[in-house]
């Protein structure tokens, strides 16, 4: 007997790992898993890619201030510059760097800081001052700017082109994926798992890993467990062809402000953060105030910018944890319920070491990197760690 799940042709009764959630790290974690041997279904309320994901600006980078985050950011570098290669799918990788702007002097020492700890990962990373900043690219304005962090090895890829390609390998690998299911309970025996409730019926499992990203505080809700994790609107404009613009454009970032922008065709993908204001869902793109904000940052950096006209504009949901940190790990709570969310803006670089991360931990094997110290329990302590410095 099969159950009808909408859009597919049937759900299975069981599934050895159910995973929730159809971003760039659930089919890595299906795939991961499926790899292993592992009996997989993956439910995805929506089609493949199109949360969060699908809104990412697809930057890979090492460069950040704790050596957890840099250790998955790397991670994920090696497995997207090899993709192509090892999967057959075209994800437009490209070595193009990425630029961190420094105004503030109390900010210095933090990135002095991640330029030490990427180098001894091996990385190329350089402190640069104002005058050598337009050596990296010229259309930039460096006034006000007090030093800058050059990290050439970092890049970009297309999220969506990711997702396809690790669907693609995770059902090759036996893997099922299924869209256009939404999960609406979480059955329990006590502290262990019995299986998921769906809008197209009942599949009995003994683990689920939550990968739901800005929706998992719910999913957590429906196992009878906090993930303090909320959405976040953050938007984004895409502007028209920028005269002089050339081929190669690091993804840049201005400190504080995070005003960031990168190449996207002739032209240029720009955004800051919002205040975040209260948690909500809507995805509506709102000018408002913001807009004029974004216009004054944008012209300061790059003059050029300002003849272009927006060509279009979005607004995308972030994932966010009180410190801004990834929640990975396994309930204490609940036997078998894994966690990989909350990666606040990072989810996409970090999804293949995420992958491996999960299947490890399912395993029971040790992971290739401790994340420990990323484990939800961390807000019921007296205090949490540090926040990663680096948010865009």
């Amino acid at each position: 007997m099969t159950v009808r799940g909408a859009g597919e042709t049937s759900l299975p009764q069981f599934a050895e790992v159910v995973v929730i959630g159809g971003g760039v790290i659930g089919v890595s974690c299906a795939f991961r898993l499926a790899e292993a041997g592992v009996d997989v279904l993956l439910l995805e309320r929506d089609g493949l890619g199109e949360g969060s994901t699908a809104k990412a600006a697809g930057g890979i980078r090492s460069s950040f201030t704790k050596p957890v985050n840099a250790e998955l950011g790397l991670r994920g570098l090696a497995e997207y510059s090899a993709f192509r290669e090892r999967f057959g799918v075209e994800i437009d990788f490209r070595r193009d760097g990425y630029l961190y702007l420094i105004t503030d002097p109390a900010d210095v020492p933090a990135i002095g800081h991640c330029a030490e700890l990427q180098r001894a990962h091996g990385v190329r990373s350089y402190l640069l001052d104002p005058a050598e900043v337009r050596d990296v690219l010229p259309l930039l304005e460096p006034d006000g700017v007090v030093a800058a962090l050059w990290s050439p090895d970092d890049a970009k890829a297309t999220p969506d082109a990711v997702v396809q390609g690790y669907a693609r390998v995770a059902r090759a690998c036996g893997a099922q994926l299924r869209t256009g299911v939404e999960v609406t309970g979480i059955e329990r025996d006590g502290d262990a798992l019995t299986g998921v409730r769906t809008t197209a019926g009942f599949v009995r499992t003994g683990a689920v890993v939550c990968a739901a990203g800005a929706w998992s505080g719910r999913v957590g809700e429906l196992a009878g467990l906090d993930l303090p994790v909320r959405p976040f609107r953050r938007q984004v404009v895409f502007t028209g062809p920028v005269p002089g613009l050339p081929e190669s454009v690091p993804l840049t970032i201005e400190l504080p402000s995070a005003f960031y922008f990168h190449r996207e065709g002739a032209g240029l993908a720009m955004s800051f953060c919002e205040d975040d204001g209260f948690p909500g869902f809507g995805t509506r793109y709102e000018a408002g105030e913001w807009l004029p904000r974004l216009a004054e940052l944008a012209g300061r950096r790059i003059p050029a910018v300002l003849d272009a006209g927006i060509r279009t504009a979005w607004a995308g949901l972030y994932e966010m944890t009180p410190d801004r940190n990834q929640i990975i790990g396994e309930s204490v709570l609940l036997s078998r319920f894994f966690y990989a969310t909350g990666f606040s803006g990072h989810g996409f670089q970090m999804g293949p070491a995420t992958g491996e991360l999960v299947r490890d931990l399912y395993l029971g094997r040790p992971t290739a990197v401790d994340v420990a110290e990323l484990d939800v329990r961390r807000f019921a302590a007296a205090g949490t760690a540090p926040a990663e410095h680096h948010i865009v």
